[in-house]
């Protein structure tokens, strides 16, 4: 495995001074934002796909320094109720595959979206519970109508390209979780993955090791973000874990993104990551950083020290003992 970094957030950073300092922090691989929620800080999508001559000099410039481009990522709501802002945000992904392809980039990722209630909505949707029978109704549509229906275009336009996707499993959106995932997997093609992020997964209560063997199992993680989440019991019996209360306010939220180790043990870290060799994913472990009581230096380097302890960097030997 190469540990690596979503770049997202050295915006304020150039291009070359923020792959200067990845390679400094002993990274190996960067995952950059192509638009919409990530930015487009150290990508001109437009100028690269215009220019071969552009694109090699942005390679090289990656490269020289002991580096990979692990994903492209655009994460945004291509079936957003609002059409303007859909229409954007597909656009960002079609251009992100074909520059992904141009550039030897193995996945994009994003969200899968949420649509509204019907084709008069203004805003978008997230039914969480069965009943009223409206919220059941309303599901049914979204994935019936809109969600499958983008996502076997959008899904087969990637395969076309050699591309993989990676939907990041976040609330929110209507893939959230190994079973919507799968599901929409099953309905398009397997182009279609996950971009795995356990902090997601911790909050609604899922164990992330059990959800890399489920989606493991059928080769469906296609990239992986490595972010924590602090769970505060106390909070969760007032407010429940569909907390609404900002990211800002610490000391009464249900749970809290956090910098790897700030949320949960390296025990449970070297877990995630043996799961993710046990069940096939050798790739890159891309740090996130949205830790709300922690600078970004901080934050970003505590993860890289906590990471390097537990990540399995070569293939394993023979067994020789049998």
């Amino acid at each position: 495995m190469k540990l690596g970094v979503f770049t997202v957030l050295f915006a304020e950073k150039s291009f070359v001074e923020m792959l200067d300092y990845v390679e400094a922090s002993g990274l190996e691989a960067v995952e950059i934002g192509t638009g919409g929620n990530p930015g487009a800080a150290h990508c001109n999508v437009d100028e690269l796909l215009a220019s071969e001559e552009k694109r090699k000099a942005y390679l090289d410039k990656i490269h020289s320094r002991g580096l990979k481009i692990s994903a492209f990522s655009c994460h945004d709501n291509p079936v957003s109720p609002n059409k303007n802002y859909a229409q954007s945000s597909h656009n960002t992904f079609m251009k992100t595959v074909k520059l992904a392809e141009l550039m030897n980039v193995p996945v994009v990722n994003t969200f899968s979206g949420t649509p509204g209630s019907n084709e008069e909505s203004k805003y978008p949707n997230w039914p969480v519970t069965p009943w009223p029978n409206e919220y059941s109704d309303i599901l049914k549509w979204q994935w019936e109508k809109k969600l499958i229906p983008y996502w076997k275009e959008a899904g087969q336009f990637a395969k076309d390209h050699g591309v993989k996707i990676g939907l990041e499993l976040h609330a929110g959106f209507l893939v959230h979780t190994p079973y919507t995932m799968l599901k929409l997997r099953e309905a398009t093609n397997d182009a279609v993955g996950a971009n795995l992020d356990p902090s997601h997964l911790w909050w609604q209560g899922i164990d992330p090791v059990a959800a890399i063997k489920i989606l493991g199992k059928e080769n469906a993680i296609h990239h992986f973000h490595a972010k924590d989440t602090y769970i505060d019991q106390d909070n969760v019996n007032m407010y429940g874990l569909t907390d609404m209360q900002p990211y800002a306010s610490v000391q009464s939220r249900a749970w809290t993104f956090r910098s790897v180790g700030y949320g949960h043990s390296e025990k449970e870290w070297s877990d995630i990551i043996s799961a993710l060799r046990t069940y096939g994913y050798d790739y890159v472990i891309s740090i996130e950083h949205e830790d709300p009581i922690m600078s970004i230096d901080e934050g970003f380097q505590a993860a890289v020290k906590n990471l390097k302890r537990v990540t399995i960097k070569e293939a394993p030997t023979e067994m020789w003992w049998v």
